[in-house]
């Protein structure tokens, strides 16, 4: 049970594994100023750096749960520099069935929403580990602009127009689950840029370090398309966000 490699590659250098700052993910702390004696849980969390990050500036403790040898390791190895890793845990699972031992102030899924099979399906699999009053955490893309064409839906890895929602209508979906919205931090270009940009670099740096690799021709042909596309389509047209909510 573990990540294909290519993910690993494309993100090897990637401290948050989705089109979010560091800066942004410290905004999005603030915003919600979790006290000390908060406990976190983190669906699919990658390298833990949302974790491992607020343990240090917010005193919280928690588990993070991902699939991926590789992102734990890059977890723990992050708890420790910052000097929590006697705050925080790390569980090699699926996240799409885990629930906490004992309920959490903050349930959290940045960016990977399925494991819950979309959206509504990743709320109900954290509202089964979420304190009454608690908060959820969706990190979830959007249409920043409507696709015109079936080409620019395929061009930002989607198979349908109907996979994302615009911003909007993703906000009066959350809404239909039951949850109130009551802060959000969105993406912008600069931060997918950042985000898209990097994987080229890893890419090509492993590309040159393992050339007869039965990956490199894959790895590749992505790196041939990928900046194109994401000039073309992605950077244009898909949104992203963190979106906090509370169970009404």
């Amino acid at each position: 049970m573990d990540l294909p490699r290519s993910f690993t590659v494309r993100e090897s250098s990637h401290r948050l594994c989705n089109p979010f700052t560091s800066e942004k993910l410290v905004t999005l702390g603030q915003a919600i100023s979790p006290s000390p004696d908060t406990r976190v849980l983190d669906l699919a969390c990658g390298k833990g750096e949302m974790l491992c990050t607020w343990a240090r500036d917010h005193g919280v403790s928690g588990t993070g749960v991902d699939i991926s040898t590789v992102f734990l390791d890059a977890a723990r190895a992050r708890a420790s520099a910052l000097n929590v890793a006697d705050q925080v845990g790390f569980v090699h699972a699926d996240a799409s069935g885990y629930v906490a031992d004992h309920p959490v102030g903050i349930a959290a899924c940045v960016g990977a929403t399925w494991i819950g099979a979309g959206v509504a399906g990743t709320v109900e699999l954290l509202r089964r580990s979420l304190l009454p009053g608690g908060m959820m955490l969706i990190g979830e893309p959007f249409w920043r602009r409507e696709p015109q064409n079936q080409e620019t839906v395929e061009g930002c890895r989607m198979v349908a127009k109907d996979d994302l929602l615009p911003l909007p209508e993703l906000l009066e979906r959350f809404g239909a689950l039951d949850c109130d919205v009551v802060e959000m931090v969105l993406a912008d270009q600069d931060s997918w840029d950042r985000y898209a940009a990097a994987q080229w670099l890893n890419i090509r740096r492993w590309l040159d370090a393992n050339p007869d690799d039965e990956l490199a021709d894959e790895m590749r042909a992505e790196l041939l398309a990928a900046p194109v596309r994401h000039a073309r389509y992605q950077r244009e047209y898909l949104g992203w966000g963190v979106f906090v909510l509370m169970n009404r």
